[in-house]
């Protein structure tokens, strides 16, 4: 009992005070330690065990409690231990160590375990099958995932789930929820990964009209993670009328006071334009974590409240929530459109030197952004230089970051040139880099090169992405692109102008 509610110290107790011990009382105080996540006291115990004991449940208990903190190699080390000591794996042993591998920086020792999955005759449980199609789709090895569920004789409705899953975060959505509609049968889960799979690959319409089909369900009812999926939609989207409308039914079905439910409010909120109501959800929250303050930061910061951003986070500080690189990027966020240069320099020196975190590539994009503003190109090149490690797989992004902020003051010509043609080069296949360099260019009257790198644009079969502007009209969006629509014929607009006319020499009549 003590073990089950992750109380180590009272079961430890209770396993002292027993005359005579066998192998249940042993693992279930060993369960105890691996479910309060003390993993130390955990090994320690299960070195102490008598030998017979140690069954496959106290190898087994131990391999998850190193899985599920993070341990991988660990977890992978006590494997090969159960195996020189004689003992077999079984079918739990073999998920655990799936799960484990999809934690590894490659898929080589995932493909290894398969392997033994195959050898030792497990493959033809549904269980390990489906932890294979997890680990393969987390690893982008779609073929491998779909063979594997087209190959299994017994299918469970989580091996639907597992490659439903598998497509959205591939972004293949149109085959998830094909296999969404043709599931013998489906659950809260198989509808929350299909609501998040639309919401983050952009079907934002798609993701609110499946939530209110599930209202309407007989049977399935939505849970905290649905209602978090549904109200990324609607903050992906900007859709502050949808996102009310989802906190009502959060609130009359009891999860608006689920912390991640209560999150994912203060995000809706805040990228919505609602700071006062991302405030309100947030001063309600009353056990907030890391995430509740870094959401609420960024927030203030998105949306220009640079002293609010600051106030929160001397706040932050005073209740001894310690904060990480999430923390800094809303803080870099908030001076970089405030335009805070010395700010924003403090705050990045003390994440260094104060916090040990490493600046990540988001954290330089906010500094380059602010020397770029304030006309100190050659110190942003400088910090380009001093970052390079971390910035080289993100060099494209941090070189848009740079370019994007040059104004006509401070143009910077063989800078923007040089950095704009290295973004080409890197990527030739992107519109940014030759937009970017076209535009620096056409403002400094180089019209010949700029007409030179939009024809190595069109060479190249690269096309630019048009932007585009959007109102909710009756409950649906209406999308507005440079030349995707045709405008209504013209009699119809020369009416509506006529009406307005009239409508507004009579509003002023009236006020006369």
């Amino acid at each position: 009992m003590y073990a089950r509610c992750a109380r180590a110290d009272d079961a430890a107790r209770a396993f002292r005070e027993m005359r005579g011990r066998n192998a249940l009382s042993w693992c279930s105080l060993l369960h105890a330690y691996v479910a309060s996540g003390r993993m130390a006291l955990a090994r320690e115990l299960f070195d102490e065990m008598p030998a017979g004991s140690i069954s496959s449940v106290a190898w087994n208990t131990l391999l998850t409690g190193y899985s599920r903190s993070g341990n991988a190699e660990q977890c992978l080390l006590l494997f090969n231990e159960m195996r020189v000591s004689g003992l077999s794996c079984d079918d739990a042993t073999l998920c655990i160590l799936i799960d484990a591998c999809t934690e590894l920086r490659y898929p080589s020792t995932g493909v290894a375990v398969h392997k033994i999955v195959v050898q030792s005759g497990w493959n033809a449980v549904p269980e390990v099958n489906n932890s294979l199609i997890s680990f393969y789709s987390k690893f982008s090895l779609l073929d491998h995932a779909v063979k594997i569920f087209e190959s299994m004789e017994s299918r469970t409705v989580v091996s639907w789930n597992s490659l439903i899953d598998a497509y959205t975060r591939l972004g293949h959505i149109e085959q998830a929820a094909a296999l969404f509609q043709s599931a013998p049968e489906t659950n809260d889960i198989s509808w929350t990964s299909m609501i998040g799979g639309f919401a983050r690959n952009g079907y934002v319409d798609e993701a609110l009209a499946l939530f209110v089909k599930m209202l309407a369900h007989e049977h399935i009812r939505p849970d905290d993670f649905t209602f978090g999926a549904v109200l990324h939609a609607c903050a992906t989207a900007a859709s502050l009328a949808n996102g009310r409308m989802i906190h009502a039914c959060a609130f009359q079905s009891g999860f608006a006071s689920y912390l991640y439910v209560a999150n994912s409010l203060m995000d809706m909120y805040a990228k919505c334009g609602d700071v006062e109501g991302a405030g309100n959800v947030f001063h309600a929250v009353l056990q907030k974590d890391s995430v509740s303050w870094n959401t609420m930061l960024f927030g203030f910061a998105i949306n220009g409240w640079a002293k609010e951003a600051f106030a929160l986070y001397e706040r932050m500080l005073s209740h001894d929530v310690c904060p990480d690189e999430v923390t800094f990027t809303g803080l870099l966020t908030a001076c970089s459109h405030s335009g805070l240069l010395e700010q924003g320099r403090t705050f990045f020196e003390s994440m260094v030197s104060v916090h040990g975190l490493k600046p990540t590539p988001e954290h330089l994009a906010c500094i380059l952004d602010m020397y770029a503003r304030s006309g100190n190109i050659a110190k942003a090149i400088e910090m380009l230089e001093q970052y390079s490690d971390t910035v080289h797989t993100h060099s494209s992004d941090m070189h848009e970051s740079l370019l994007s902020a040059y104004s006509s003051v401070h143009l910077d010509t063989r800078i923007g040139r040089k950095v704009g043609s290295s973004m080409v080069s890197t990527e030739p296949v992107r519109d940014t880099g030759y937009v970017v360099l076209s535009n620096l260019l056409c403002a400094t009257g180089q019209w010949k090169e700029a007409e030179g790198v939009r024809r190595a644009m069109a060479e190249h079969g690269v096309k630019k992405s048009p932007g585009c502007s959007w109102i909710h009209v009756k409950g649906a969006a209406k999308v507005f692109a440079s030349g995707g629509q045709e405008l209504d014929p013209s009699h119809r607009i020369c009416d509506i102008i006529q009406l307005l006319d009239e409508e507004m020499r009579n509003t002023v009549c009236c006020g006369a």
